[in-house]
C-alpha cells in the first residue's frame, strides 16, 4: 500500500464528524503546500507495538540531534486524537512562538510549543493556522 492509500484509509478509518474535517484539513494542508512530500506513520515502533496515535506528514525536514546525528522527518503534521485533531509544526526554534502569536487567535484550540489541537475545524480561524504553517514551514528554511 503506498502512502496515499495509507492517508485515505487512515482518515476513512475516522469516525464523523472527525473523517470530514481530517479530509478537509488534509486538501487544505495540500494546497498551502503543494507539491510536498507526502508521510504516513502508523505509530507503532520497531516491534510493532503503538507508541503514539497515527499521524500524516508533510514536507520534509531534518532534525537535527546534539551527537551530531541527523534524521529526516516532516514539517507538518497531522493526527486524530481523543477528542479532535492536531497538527503539528516542526522545526520552529522558539518553542513560546506559535502560542503567543497565535494562541488567542486560532479560535477553540489549545495551542503550545509545536501542537495546535482543536475539536472541529469550524471552531478555528483557519487563515491563522494557515499562516501558522506557513510560519513553520519558513523558520525551519531558514535555520
Amino acid at each position: 500500500m503506498n502512502v496515499q492509500e495509507q492517508i485515505k484509509e487512515y482518515i476513512s478509518s475516522q469516525p464523523e464528524p472527525k473523517r470530514s474535517d481530517m479530509q478537509e484539513l488534509h486538501r487544505f494542508i495540500l494546497q498551502v503546500l503543494p507539491g510536498c512530500k507526502l508521510w504516513f506513520l502508523d505509530g507503532k515502533n520497531s516491534e510493532n507495538k503503538t507508541v503514539s496515535n497515527p499521524n500524516i506528514g508533510y514536507g520534509f525536514h531534518t532534525i537535527k540531534y546534539a551527537d551530531g546525528k541527523t534524521r529526516e522527518f516532516y514539517q507538518i503534521g497531522m493526527s486524530a486524537n481523543k477528542t479532535g485533531i492536531s497538527v503539528y509544526i516542526l522545526g520552529i526554534k522558539d518553542k513560546t512562538y506559535l502560542a503567543q502569536t497565535y494562541g488567542k487567535k486560532m479560535g477553540k484550540a489549545s495551542v503550545s510549543g509545536y501542537c495546535i489541537r482543536f475539536k472541529t475545524l469550524k471552531g478555528i480561524d483557519i487563515d491563522r493556522l494557515e499562516a501558522a504553517i506557513r510560519y513553520g514551514v519558513e523558520a525551519s528554511l531558514r535555520d
